[in-house]
């Protein structure tokens, strides 16, 4: 069932699925991470919703355009309801492909690309058939989100990207090896003291080598990873 829900940010609101994927806190803090360059074009990869295009728009003025990349055909149709409900049809586009087909009009387009992608690679047989693609390995991989990124990305672009904490090795190997340079990394855990289960990665194309590692960030309203 389709609900309509206040974003929490003005008089923003979105269209969610009640049976589909929904947001977690986890996009929120994705949103967070980094902030706008003026004129920055800004994609957001594994889309869903839009809450993460969304929020982080809402958050930073002097954004140009934001584009939605989303391979499911209902949750894209959600995002452009999203989209004309809050009067943004003229910043906001939404485009229902897999990443792995994005057409080649987007090669290097972007000065930004967000992502809070599937992130779990078994549990497979366990899975809601509505909620899966959006949490799982089904149809998009580590690397081949990574070279998406690099795809889009021009020179000297930023990557930021929310996964798994005990992936965090495996995340900074792809995107190293595809000249997508980790320069900025936080832990995410859901009580002080406690082991992180989500990292922050933020990397830039053609960079050289050297990560900002932060204090770990406590998020309370943790939803499990």
């Amino acid at each position: 069932m389709k609900v309509i829900e206040p974003l929490l940010i003005g008089e923003y609101r979105i269209i969610q699925d009640t049976e589909k994927y929904r947001f977690t806190s986890d996009s929120v803090l994705l949103a967070r991470f980094v902030k706008a360059a003026r004129g920055e074009r800004v994609a957001d990869f594994c889309s869903g919703s839009g809450v993460v295009g969304l929020h982080f728009y809402a958050e930073n003025a002097g954004v140009k355009s934001v584009t939605l990349f989303e391979k499911d055909p209902d949750l894209a149709r959600m995002s452009e309801e999203t989209v004309h409900l809050n009067g943004l049809g003229s910043v906001f586009g939404v485009e229902n492909v897999p990443l792995q087909e994005i057409p080649a009009c987007y090669r290097e387009a972007f000065s930004l690309i967000l992502c809070n992608p599937p992130y779990e690679r078994d549990g497979f047989e366990n899975a809601d058939a509505g909620k899966a693609p959006c949490r799982k390995e089904l149809s998009l991989t580590l690397c081949e989100l990574a070279d998406a990124a690099a795809r889009c990305l021009k020179f000297g672009g930023r990557f930021a990207v929310i996964h798994r904490a005990d992936r965090v090795s495996e995340l900074l190997c792809a995107l190293h090896v595809r000249n997508l340079e980790p320069k900025k990394l936080q832990f995410v855990a859901g009580r002080e003291g406690r082991k992180p289960y989500a990292v922050l990665v933020s990397a830039k194309k053609g960079a050289r080598p050297g990560v900002e590692v932060l204090p770990t960030l406590v998020n309370t309203h943790q939803e499990a990873l």
